[in-house]
């Protein structure tokens, strides 16, 4: 005889149904044989549970085969740059929760669970971690000050809600990730990543943790000015591709106050006298001004092409459900 379920029952049914989510612990790494020992033996007890990768990008100190003796998933990148590690990771591995953390020892992995937990809480499709220096030596003073300044830049232009934005520790959802166009080859991965969260939007979340300097015998990639003037540049193409109106609205507003600076005379001589001196000039003052409204019409043009690329990764976005523990 079949009973039916009571009400408690019922109710407790989605729980007994409910499933951890899946996680996927992400490090790129190029020559960290001084370091990816201690960082996959870190997340592997800070997060049992969870996948660790390594993708090695053509390392020539046998870091590929110390990560693999540390437990780690050892996988290969052949295209040089972290871009490219990132872009070939976020294709090849499935998961509800991706963490992406640097394979130099500078963060804290004990921050990893609650950086999980405010992901989970909060359904936040990124939670990024803002350092806080344990030491002299975790920041070089170029790098602390371009830290600042493209930081600053993108928060003008695109949104004030991320903070410390080329922090190599994040959390990011499967919705992020499997919607997330990877264009960047180098460093400047983590400025399209935040890029693409204040575009569509997302939910964001900020953990403050330690950040370290590097041990003895680990040496930094980043080059200061070489990759600072390179995600500077990159912050101007994302400035023209998202917000193409802005961006060539301003071009414009610059050649109409030359093409006024340079016809002002010249109409002040013609409205006394009824001549036009320096004919030279007054063509090239009426060719500026046309150059600037056809800059304002180009905006106009590309705004309805950016719009139309935006709608279409919300609707990647979207095809991924939020992760409730159900499916």
């Amino acid at each position: 005889m079949t009973r039916s379920m009571s009400r408690q029952e019922l109710d407790d049914a989605p729980a007994a149904r409910a499933r951890q989510p899946s996680v996927a612990v992400l490090i790129p790494c190029y020559n960290e044989a001084a370091t990816i020992a201690q960082v996959v033996s870190d997340f592997r007890a800070c997060l049992p549970a969870a996948a660790v990768y390594v993708y090695d990008n053509n390392s020539r100190d046998g870091t590929a085969a110390i990560a693999a003796a540390a437990g780690a998933v050892v996988r290969y990148e052949t295209q040089q740059g972290k871009g490219a590690v990132m872009r070939r990771m976020f294709r090849d591995i499935e998961a509800d929760f991706y963490l992406m953390v640097d394979g130099d020892h500078t963060y804290d992995a004990s921050l990893a669970p609650r950086m999980l937990a405010v992901a989970l809480d909060q359904g936040c499709d990124l939670v990024n971690c803002i350092r806080e220096e344990t030491g002299a030596a975790a920041y070089r003073a170029g790098h602390r000050l371009g830290n600042v300044m493209l930081t600053g830049a993108v928060r003008k232009i695109f949104g004030d809600r991320v903070e410390d934005m080329m922090s190599g520790y994040k959390v990011l959802s499967r919705r992020f990730v499997k919607s997330f166009p990877a264009t960047s080859g180098g460093f400047g991965i983590e400025t399209e990543l935040t890029v693409h969260a204040l575009e569509l939007k997302m939910p964001v979340a900020h953990v403050t943790g330690a950040y370290r300097g590097r041990p003895e015998g680990s040496a930094s990639k980043l080059n200061t000015w070489r990759d600072g003037f390179r995600i500077l540049w990159l912050i101007g193409q994302l400035f023209k591709h998202e917000r193409p109106l802005a961006f060539f609205s301003v071009i414009g507003l610059m050649f109409v106050i030359i093409s006024i600076t340079l016809g002002i005379p010249l109409l002040s001589e013609y409205l006394r006298s009824g001549l036009v001196p320096r004919l030279p000039t007054a063509v090239l003052a009426t060719g500026i001004m046309l150059l600037g409204f056809l800059s304002f019409v180009t905006g106009l043009v590309l705004d309805t092409v950016s719009r139309g690329r935006r709608e279409t990764k919300m609707l990647a976005y979207l095809h991924y459900p939020i992760f409730d523990g159900t499916r």
